[in-house]
């Protein structure tokens, strides 16, 4: 099947009923303020915190590196996809009946599955993710990408806003363990229908990369490394830039160390980042011909900053809470931004390819936690805050290298 206009559109679609079914599931596991207010309240602590974070964002990355290979093959992946978003569906409705059997069960075995689920619900997610890169890239025109992100962002904002609401009412309304089964069990039904767009994918036949073995498949990757700059520079955005992640769930640790705050103010913590996401989505969608990718990459990085100062600045205020919604903002960002800076650095031969590698190259943001982890519980969160603030500093120089052109 050749691209078209026809294809393309049908393509943008299916894209888009994904998205929109993946925003309402989003914040009944989302990563950034769920995942961590539920392993504080299953017993773990600041090191624990790091650790699953890493593993949420590290450990899908670097399966990519392995999945790649053999991916790169395949001239059609719509069945892997599918298989992937399906195994993350299987751990979702896990967790969700981890937290029936909570209570009958000692903190430590419920921390420990905990961390199981959530690495099969990351890795099967990185496995999906290589599949999701290479047929939007090949199934969606490229001067509809832009408005793609941005539609997908404001339209599925609109059902993170919705389900925020009965997430946050899920955490006010119920204690622990049964608000977290009900969160996880809306969100695996809530991502099983999201997949079954996915169905109705016309996928682009397009000749891949042939890869025979490991050793081949580490020579191509230094080899494209070597030979192409904004692939590097990519990598070094991603690694600097990248600690914005560490950001959310390390805020929650700080508000609940620092201010003792319930899962009600974690709800509407969530609710304010929601509002700031829907603000990004909707003024890149206003002016997507106008911005490029490189101002926008500068101000998630400065708009980091400014978060990390804020907060060393406002412990405890009453303006705290709305630092959530600033966060809300960067990750939203980040999160358009570096996918669609992605589709312009690789084409429909290497992007497989360059999907796994940037994600194995992703080492920072997956070793990032861990360490956070351990300097908050050694020294303080005002270390931690000054480490990422040089960190991001640090990212600006690479994303003036990276010069993207769209």
């Amino acid at each position: 099947m050749r691209l078209n206009k026809q294809v393309s559109n049908n393509n943008f679609y299916v894209f888009l009923w994904h998205a929109v079914f993946l925003a309402l599931a989003n914040n009944f596991m989302d990563i950034d303020t769920v995942i961590p207010a539920m392993i504080l309240d299953a017993g773990g602590n600041s090191f624990q915190l790091g650790l699953l974070t890493a593993v949420m964002i590290s450990s899908g990355q670097v399966s990519q590196l392995f999945f790649a290979p053999y991916l790169s093959n395949q001239l059609f992946k719509k069945k892997f996809l599918l298989f992937g978003i399906n195994l993350r569906v299987f751990s979702l409705l896990a967790l969700a009946l981890l937290f029936v059997s909570a209570e009958a069960l000692n903190g430590g075995t419920v921390i420990l599955l905990i961390f199981i689920l959530i690495a099969i619900f990351a890795v099967s997610g990185g496995f999906a993710n290589i599949n999701y890169m290479d047929i939007l890239g090949k199934s969606i025109i490229q001067n509809q990408r832009k408005h793609f992100f941005s539609l997908k962002q404001i339209i599925a904002s609109i059902g993170v806003l919705i389900s925020a609401y009965f997430a946050r009412k899920i955490l006010q309304t119920y204690g622990f363990p049964k608000n977290y089964t009900l969160l996880f069990a809306s969100a695996g039904i809530l991502l099983s229908i999201a997949s079954l767009g996915f169905w109705r994918i016309q996928e682009v036949k397009t000749e891949g990369l042939k890869i025979s073995h490991l050793k081949n498949y580490l020579s191509k990757v230094a080899t494209e490394i070597k030979k192409n700059n904004r692939l590097k520079y990519y990598l070094l955005v991603l690694n600097t830039q990248g600690v914005v992640l560490v950001l959310l769930p390390f805020l929650i640790l700080f508000a609940k160390n620092k201010m003792d705050v319930t899962n009600a103010a974690v709800g509407n913590y969530l609710l304010l980042k929601v509002i700031g996401s829907v603000i990004a989505g909707g003024t890149l969608y206003i002016f997507a011909k106008k911005l490029k990718y490189r101002y926008l990459l500068y101000l998630t990085s400065i708009a980091a900053i400014v978060t990390s100062l804020l907060v060393l600045n406002l412990q405890p205020h009453y303006l705290f809470p709305w630092i959530f919604l600033l966060a809300g903002l960067i990750f939203a960002f980040y999160r358009m931004t570096i996918g669609g800076v992605l589709l312009e650095v690789t084409n429909s031969q290497n992007r497989a390819l360059y999907t796994g590698i940037t994600g194995a190259g992703n080492i920072l943001p997956g070793l990032y936690p861990i360490f956070s982890g351990w300097i908050v519980g050694k020294f303080s969160f005002t270390a931690f805050f000054t480490i990422t603030i040089l960190i991001l500093s640090l990212s600006l120089y690479f994303i003036n290298k990276l010069n993207c052109q769209h």
